[in-house]
């Protein structure tokens, strides 16, 4: 049976030690032959020439480069620049996203939501960009229903994404129960998991709370008796996404994102134990 395929997430680096670690970790995760690397956007666009910058490096090293684009906070100036500079790089993939509003920053910026993105980047490049967009197993955060989350995601399908990626989760059951809340609204195009390797955990709380994923409560008593014990967190975190990795590739799931935070041992760890090579 052929493995789902794989891809990595970045973020762009903000110091000259940063981008040569990155380079190096990109190097070696390069070698499993992931189907693509996407690099984030900050708040408000915050990023924007870093992640111009990484994008274009990891083209320029003959990798597919997928570009997060954020519409909070930008005009339909500045995103059609960046469209068509991509486009000009031959870039094919794009993470269409609504983003984060940055604090002090006073207006939402031309676009409200992520379907009115996808709609904007189909109108000015056609079919020329895969558009991915986001996915919530757990749902959003800040959404005011179950129900209002799923008919969210339905926009930006409807509005021509071609697949999403889904924030990270540690319950499978969440996402086979998001496929079947899907298949029920009629959508079908392929939504790849996000999966977040274990390697701080006071790291992983901060950034969950932050974002609305689920860890598990067994999964957080079990780390927090570990205490300062890192080692022993790292080894209990990969045991459990691979698991949770298996379960999904079991089950069906198109493909595997993984988010690195720029690096390549704990990913490169738990794909080995699923058979990449």
């Amino acid at each position: 049976m052929n493995k789902p395929h794989i891809s990595f997430e970045f973020f762009p680096p903000q110091t000259p030690e940063g981008v040569e670690k990155l380079t190096a970790a990109r190097k070696r995760l390069a070698m499993l032959n992931p189907e693509f690397f996407s690099c984030t956007f900050g708040a408000g666009g915050s990023t924007q020439d870093r992640t111009l910058d990484t994008v274009l490096k990891i083209k320029s090293e003959g990798y597919e480069a997928a570009p997060h684009l954020s519409c909070v906070g930008s005009t339909r100036e500045n995103i059609r620049a960046l469209l068509h500079t991509y486009k000009d790089a031959g870039i094919k993939r794009i993470v269409a996203l609504r983003g984060d509003m940055p604090s002090g920053m006073g207006s939402i910026g031309e676009f409200q939501y992520a379907n009115e993105l996808v709609s904007f980047i189909r109108v000015e490049t056609g079919e020329h960009f895969h558009i991915e967009v986001a996915a919530y197993p757990e749902f959003h955060p800040q959404a005011n229903s179950a129900r209002e989350d799923m008919l969210n995601f339905k926009r930006k399908v409807v509005a021509g994404a071609d697949s999403a990626i889904t924030q990270y989760f540690y319950n499978a059951d969440a996402y086979f129960r998001f496929m079947d809340e899907t298949h029920k609204l009629g959508i079908t195009v392929p939504i790849v998991p996000g999966i977040m390797p274990i390697m701080r955990y006071s790291q992983l709380a901060r950034f969950s709370d932050t974002c609305g994923a689920e860890i598990p409560r067994w999964m957080r008593k079990t780390m927090e008796g570990y205490g300062d014990d890192v080692e022993s967190v790292q080894n209990f975190g990969r045991d459990v996404v691979v698991q949770l990795c298996e379960k999904l590739i079991a089950g069906g799931a198109p493909g595997l994102h993984f988010y690195t935070l720029n690096q390549a041992n704990a990913s490169l760890e738990i794909l080995h134990r699923l058979g990449y090579q």
